[in-house]
């Protein structure tokens, strides 16, 4: 069984939250908070996106690089990227360098802009606040029928690298979904 963890602090925790540092106060202050404006859902896009086949802990370390490297996770400014940008970005030690990553975080960028109501309100409408409580990581599921559907929508609209599974990883980095482990002490925190 995977169940939350002791933390030396005395706080039960989701096991992955307890491995390191970041992990730990990306767990207790973000994680599961809920995210409500374009911007915010946009950052949490690209970042799960860059993440996929790589440690989270990578792009943790690597966050303020983004941050820098794309103007703030501004959709407006990332949108008016172009292919010097892309090169600039492709040289950028700060950040994971993948070119189609790169090329995605830009093309989602415009592809947000042009979402009707914006990405926060199309995110929000998967929201899942009845998900079962799950006690142990082995029930947390990679991906549902909520996260399938909003990939599917997210890609008819002209997102890149937004499967089900980075869908869920979203829903659940932006509280649509509350996956803290019930023993943790984040667990229905953001309710």
């Amino acid at each position: 069984m995977s169940t939350a963890i002791l933390g030396d602090d005395g706080l039960a925790r989701c096991p992955w939250g307890v491995s390191a540092p970041d992990y730990v106060a990306y767990h207790d202050e973000e994680w599961g908070r809920p995210v409500r404006d374009d911007r915010g859902l946009y950052e949490r896009l690209c970042l799960e996106a860059f993440q996929s086949g790589l440690s989270w802990l990578t792009i943790l370390r690597k966050r303020e690089g983004f941050r820098a490297a794309f103007a703030g996770f501004d959709p407006e400014k990332v949108a008016a990227f172009g292919p010097s940008d892309v090169e600039r970005l492709m040289l950028d030690a700060s950040i994971v360098r993948n070119r189609a990553k790169i090329e995605a975080a830009v093309a989602n960028a415009r592809a947000a802009l042009d979402l009707p109501g914006g990405l926060a309100a199309t995110a929000w409408r998967y929201a899942d606040p009845d998900a079962p409580a799950r006690a142990d990581t082995a029930d947390v599921p990679a991906s549902t029928d909520g996260s399938k559907a909003l990939a599917k929508e997210l890609k008819n609209n002209g997102f890149r690298f937004v499967g089900p599974t980075t869908a869920y990883a979203l829903m659940q980095a932006c509280g649509l979904v509350d996956d803290h482990l019930l023993d943790c002490h984040r667990h229905g925190a953001y309710r």
